[in-house]
């Protein structure tokens, strides 16, 4: 179809798609150009720059440093109406045995972030089509979020103290700083391992999570010498470790239950006893009373440590995630498109009721708009795990790329229709300031003396 043609809704969406088959060599290479420059939260400079760069060669105004390293950009339709946000993820994990591991940092695209960026710069460059502009009534925002992988919690927490951060993750900082005010729905896509299971997958939840530092606080002395002189720090985090052990019998299946954490500083010289040792843990569940009931029993055990020596422990509870609520009538647009794409036989739709173990701050934002958070099974190996890697790029980004653009030329067209309608069904869990309360309501440091 000739460039400036007045297309029908009905048009749009082929239009979308050849447009992104035209630049899959270019979203593909994007992929892979960040694969190989892995980042980690808050410090995604590079990667940031790479999605602005391309965002701005479509002519799009970009609001970057949003949170450090995240981005915003809107294109405008010609007719006012709700505002579709596109989402992208721009950190990495840590993860030294991955074959794309930096060696210097350890950092390594683990869990597919790379890919969501030539996803949402194929929809960026669907959506901008000029032929679009009097189509779809209101506006799509691309906003590229940093931070999403809960890690570095130590080095959060400075920042935090020197003003730097509020919140600890993107997405949370995000809505604190009002980026998302202006934003009336939210999408995004996540890859997964495709073991045998359907290509795309929508629905189900995800585990709500509490973040725990936990600074152990003893007395140094010399470990062959005078051992008795000291308060053995790390001794306290092992008896406590134990006693959080005792824990995981009790954990109920209905509750998607996890305890977990590493010890990040254990000590500073093996012949000194260990007088300062810091743990960061995790607790998860799905349902928010049994999460907060598991975050207390486990904080007892961290006490219980410290009594144990007579140890002083300090206990920081850090807001983690809340769980994933994907909204129904986007879902369904969304499968629809996924259907177009890929065959409705590749289609798998999973209960709400359900969760995969993780957590994703996309359930931040879905608790205060519509929102989804549907997978690709593009990957191998296993997340977060020296093996996972993308075996379809195809499926990774392109095919993504496709169906969020089909999606919100669906939820764009005949006046924003689908869009109206998923906001008038709609009912936020929270508003985003009671989000805010509720969260620095949980945020909060315990100094425990067990001496």
């Amino acid at each position: 179809m000739a460039n400036g043609a007045i297309l029908t809704a009905a048009d749009a969406r082929p239009v979308a798609h050849e447009t992104i088959d035209r630049v899959t060599r270019d979203l593909v290479g994007t992929a892979r150009k960040i694969y190989a420059e892995p980042e980690v939260g808050f410090r995604e400079r590079k990667t940031s720059a790479r999605i602005a760069q391309g965002l701005r060669e479509l002519g799009l105004v970009v609001e970057d440093g949003i949170a450090h390293t995240g981005l915003k950009a809107v294109y405008e339709f010609d007719r006012p109406g709700p505002r579709v946000a596109v989402i992208c993820e721009l950190d990495s994990l840590r993860v030294p045995s991955h074959p794309g591991a930096d060696p210097d940092t350890g950092a390594a695209h683990a869990c597919g972030h790379h890919t969501q960026a030539g996803m949402m710069l194929g929809v960026a460059h669907a959506l901008t089509r000029p032929e679009l502009r009097s189509v779809l009534s209101g506006s799509v925002a691309f906003v590229a979020t940093p931070a999403e992988e809960f890690i570095d919690v130590s080095a959060r927490l400075e920042m935090r103290k020197a003003g730097l951060l509020g919140f600890l993750s993107g997405k949370q900082e995000m809505l604190r700083l009002g980026t998302f005010d202006d934003i009336d729905m939210a999408m995004m896509m996540h890859t997964a391992s495709g073991d045998g299971s359907p290509r795309i997958t929508v629905g189900g939840s995800s585990n709500g999570h509490m973040v725990h530092h936990v600074r152990f606080i003893g007395r140094s002395a010399h470990a062959g010498g005078a051992p008795e002189r000291g308060i053995n720090a790390l001794q306290a985090a092992m008896l406590a470790l134990n006693a959080v052990n005792t824990q995981r019998e009790t954990l109920q299946e209905q509750h998607v239950a996890r305890i977990h954490g590493i010890i990040s500083r254990g000590g500073t010289a093996v012949n000194a006893v260990p007088d300062d040792v810091v743990y960061e843990g995790r607790v998860r569940a799905m349902d928010p009373a049994a999460l907060t009931e598991l975050n207390d029993r486990v904080v007892r055990c961290y006490k219980a440590g410290a009594l144990g020596v007579g140890a002083n422990v300090e206990i920081t509870t850090i807001p983690g995630y809340l769980s994933m609520q994907n909204n129904p009538d986007m879902q369904d647009v969304f499968a629809s498109n996924a259907a177009i794409v890929v065959g409705r036989e590749n289609v798998r739709a999973t209960e709400d009721v359900g969760s995969r173990g993780g957590s994703t701050d996309m359930g931040d934002l879905s608790t205060v708009m519509p929102a989804i958070h549907p997978y690709t099974s593009a990957a191998t190996g296993t997340g977060h795990g020296p093996d996972y890697v993308i075996a379809d790029y195809d499926l990774a980004v392109v095919a993504p790329a496709k169906i969020m653009a089909g999606t919100v030329i669906d939820l764009l067209s005949d006046d924003a229709t689908g869009a109206k309608q998923v906001i008038a069904n709609h009912t936020p869990l929270m508003t985003r300031s009671q989000y805010l309360a509720f969260q620095a309501e949980r945020f909060h440091t315990e100094l425990y003396s067990g001496k």
